[in-house]
């Protein structure tokens, strides 16, 4: 007797190949969405052309805030992350910090007191009114640095955010809405809510850092050991570690903002022009994130600083290695010495 055997098979319908994961590089973004970002890049190296234009012909060099660049690269790559989503912020909070700084700056000397102070007053403003602008510390802190006493001060970084502001809302209804980021994108620049709790551990390690960093400009002079920037990275490190782009790429981050540095150096000595000097700064600064595939936004805030400095030599890069190296070894002690712990959004 012969027998059959019948075997059940699935319609071809139902069979289909594993879909293959797509590819990423090491910042977490496809190939394709990274080429997608280079008209984010143009513009916004576009307006700091144009805010360098401004400066040029005003003679008020204030409107050239150096983190403008840090701003305008981040909310024209992600318009409806948490900076972009907030336009009201994005336009007040760097003008009411650099009030704080301004005040600071006619009445104390440069010390540590007055960048305690500072630096206190920057951070109490955006956490009281609820600004995700972490940059706006360094608005607080940078007229310290560079003994701006002018009351025009505020007004012209008020200038630049609002035109950037304008720009970013037309912006946001031409780009498409984006799907989710990878999660270790999410930082102070990326697409997640801000964080109201009353957890305020990471302010002493941040301001302990600020007051030796203060104390090593005294001793040695180096004015940008504690460059402006440099208190808005920690700032982003120590409050959400989790959650900050630049963590998992540490060992770049001095390397990357020294570049920085130097670059913007370099533009600032050779280039003449106002405008095209702030343009080919923000470029180079834009192509060293994108050739070390790191997203530090605060790192072309780097860049642009020597186009705001009175005299810049080569120990500004010098200066910024020390003071991210610096800062960098202390955070790692920091999160070395501290239990483990679940981090919020920021």
């Amino acid at each position: 007797m012969r027998y059959t055997v019948a075997v059940a098979t699935p319609p071809l319908t139902a069979i289909s190949a594993p879909s293959a994961p797509p590819a990423t590089g090491p910042d977490g973004a496809s190939p394709l969405a990274r080429v997608r970002h280079y008209p984010a890049d143009l513009l916004a190296i576009a307006y700091i052309g144009a805010i360098g234009l401004i400066a040029a012909t005003t003679g008020a060099f204030y409107v050239l805030f150096p983190e403008l660049g840090a701003l305008s690269w981040e909310v024209m790559r992600r318009p409806r992350g948490r900076w972009g989503s907030a336009p009201l912020m994005l336009a007040m909070s760097p003008a009411l910090t650099g009030v704080i700084g301004t005040l600071a700056t006619r009445h104390l000397p440069y010390g540590l007191s007055s960048v305690t102070l500072t630096v206190c007053g920057s951070i109490a403003i955006i956490r009281l009114i609820g600004s995700p602008i972490a940059p706006a510390i360094s608005a607080g802190l940078l007229p310290l640095v560079l003994g701006v006493t002018s009351w025009w001060y505020p007004p012209g970084i008020l200038l630049g955010s609002l035109l950037l502001t304008t720009i970013l809302l037309g912006w946001r209804d031409y780009v498409p809405m984006p799907g989710a980021p990878a999660p270790h994108l999410r930082s102070g620049a990326a697409e997640t809510p801000h964080d109201a709790s009353g957890d305020f551990d990471w302010f002493a390690p941040l301001m302990i850092f600020v007051v030796a960093a203060a104390g090593m400009v005294k001793l040695t002079g180096l004015r940008f050991i504690l460059f402006p920037p440099l208190v808005v990275i920690l700032y982003e490190m120590f409050h959400a570690p989790r959650q900050c782009p630049w963590i998992p790429h540490l060992g770049r981050l001095p390397i990357v903002c020294f570049l920085a540095a130097l670059g913007g150096l370099m533009m600032h000595q050779q280039v003449h022009l106002v405008p095209v000097a702030a343009m080919l700064s923000m470029a180079w600064g834009v192509a060293i994130l994108r050739l070390f595939r790191t997203h530090v936004p605060p790192a072309l805030a780097v860049a642009l600083l020597p186009m705001v400095m009175a005299r810049p030599t080569l120990l500004y890069p010098i200066s910024v290695g020390i003071g991210i190296g610096a800062g960098t070894l202390w955070f790692l002690l920091v999160q070395g010495l501290r239990p483990a712990r679940t981090d919020g959004p920021l």
